[in-house]
């Protein structure tokens, strides 16, 4: 995935840019980069490798090399950046969010039409920041090369640009998959992905961009309006779910009360159908399964509890290493049992997801194996049949990665690939099949999905605004 954060000020803005883009650290692990404008300096750029290490560590010097009254900054799961460009629209600093799935097919066309080259990274691959500069500045204007760029794009590009000269311009994507806020403070403004960024740099929100808006921001014009938002939208639902902070609000929906309303509606419907009986304790596999599982405690007066802790000053997350084998070593030695709450008990945990189920059969078989008697499973969202095309975050290389996938063809082959939606509902005869093959699987006492119809209700806009792709194979 990826996230980013832009400041124009009357003032250094180094720092809030630094604290604005930590605060997006939970969204890529890859690459964080800065870049800025002074007068006086003009454009600078900062970019290093945060695969091991976090942002802050990083980028701590950046207070003595780097200045300006207008900086943008990212994290990045995927390619180097931000990048400065120089080209006909003048020299400036780009960032974006998203994926170009055509990337290939895009670079063949530029040959054809002008002859030029790129610069190549390792393998020969070209960096999505340098291929989206080149589409946007194939047009007379930044508004007209984004809206050409994103035409262009199979996938998604929600893109920030610091022009020389300080004015920044801020483009969700098409049809809003992801969210774009603008904050105010006296007279100055920042963009951000994630708003409580904005929030804890005493920035009010004011706009959320339109899917398809495109904004420059000056302390003279304030946000000027280049390309008024579209009518589709299709807003990414795994936002509220997994990847979004619970701090943030989309389309004015907060995520930790969604996470809460979506567990709350799996405890109602458990005890509507009588599962997991004679559970001890209610507990969220941590962190971002935890709302989902006090809002399920909430609703069916379990108790909540931790019966193991993550241990996290070391390992912030667990998939930092690079190697898979490192990452599962990383995830069983955070886990560090409260035997008190394991033992003898009859334990239902609450996942926010779940993908490919590596890490989640570890973490089943440390429980048992400290003494668990039971082990309840529920997700709280529907069985993941489809890798997404539009985002680069927990993208497979193969369906085949994906645990209900992989399931539904131990079952029935790839025929089973033509009833996906029954085998999802958790109340057909192939769903109960599914369940009960990875509860085998898995050693799971019981194992359900949040529905389709639970998750939409939780978020609690328009389901025509949602992308549910990744569950229904919908656009």
């Amino acid at each position: 995935m990826g996230g980013f954060f832009g400041v124009v000020s009357k003032h250094d803005c180094i720092a809030d840019v630094f604290f604005g883009t930590d605060y997006h650290s939970h969204l890529g692990t890859s690459r964080g980069g800065m870049a800025a404008y002074d007068e006086r300096i003009g454009l600078q750029r900062d970019i290093h490798n945060i695969s091991n290490s976090p942002f802050r560590t990083k980028f701590e010097h950046i207070f003595d090399e780097m200045r300006g009254n207008s900086a943008i900054g990212c994290i990045s799961d995927s390619d180097p950046q931000p990048l400065l460009i120089r080209s006909k629209l003048g020299t400036f600093a780009i960032c974006m969010v998203g994926v170009i799935n055509n990337a290939n097919e895009l670079i063949e066309q530029y040959f054809s039409n002008s002859g030029g080259y790129y610069s190549a990274m390792t393998g020969g691959r070209v960096n999505s920041l340098e291929l989206l500069a080149a589409l946007i500045s194939q047009k007379d204007s930044f508004a007209d090369g984004i809206r050409f760029a994103q035409q262009s794009i199979e996938g998604t590009a929600s893109i920030l640009i610091l022009k020389d000269g300080g004015n920044i311009i801020a483009a969700r994507d098409l049809v809003g998959r992801l969210p774009v806020e603008i904050g105010e403070r006296d007279g100055e403004y920042c963009v951000s992905f994630e708003s409580f960024a904005c929030d804890k740099l005493d920035f009010e929100v004011v706009k959320e961009l339109g899917p398809g808006e495109i904004v420059e921001i000056s302390l003279n014009k304030g946000i000027e309006q280049l390309v008024a938002p579209g009518e589709k939208m299709r807003i990414c639902s795994f936002l509220w779910t997994y990847y979004g902070y619970p701090a943030s609000t989309y389309e004015g929906v907060n995520v930790e009360t969604m996470r809460v309303r979506d567990g709350a509606i799996m405890a109602a419907y458990d005890a509507k159908v009588g599962s997991a009986k004679d559970v001890d304790y209610v507990s969220g596999l941590p962190d971002s399964g935890t709302p989902h599982a006090i809002g399920y405690a909430n609703q069916s007066h379990i108790p909540f509890a931790r019966p193991y802790i993550k241990y996290t000053p070391t390992w912030a997350r667990s998939f930092t290493p690079q190697r898979q084998v490192e990452r599962e070593r990383v995830a069983k030695m955070k886990q560090i049992p409260i035997h008190d709450l394991i033992v003898d008990k009859n334990l239902l945990f609450v996942d926010d997801s779940i993908v490919r189920g590596t890490q989640l059969q570890e973490t089943v078989e440390f429980l048992y194996e400290n003494g668990a008697k039971a082990v309840h499973m529920r997700s709280g969202c529907p069985p993941i049949m489809y890798s997404c095309k539009y985002l680069n975050f927990s993208r497979s290389n193969s369906e085949m990665e994906l645990l209900a996938r992989r399931t539904i063809m131990e079952l029935e082959g790839e025929e089973g690939f033509k009833y996906l939606e029954e085998y999802s509902d958790g109340e057909t005869e192939r769903g109960k099949n599914l369940r009960a093959a990875i509860c085998k699987k898995f050693n799971f006492s019981s194992l359900e999905f949040q529905s389709l119809e639970g998750i939409i209700k939780a978020i609690g806009i328009d389901p025509c605004k949602l992308c549910t792709y990744c569950w229904n194979g919908k656009e």
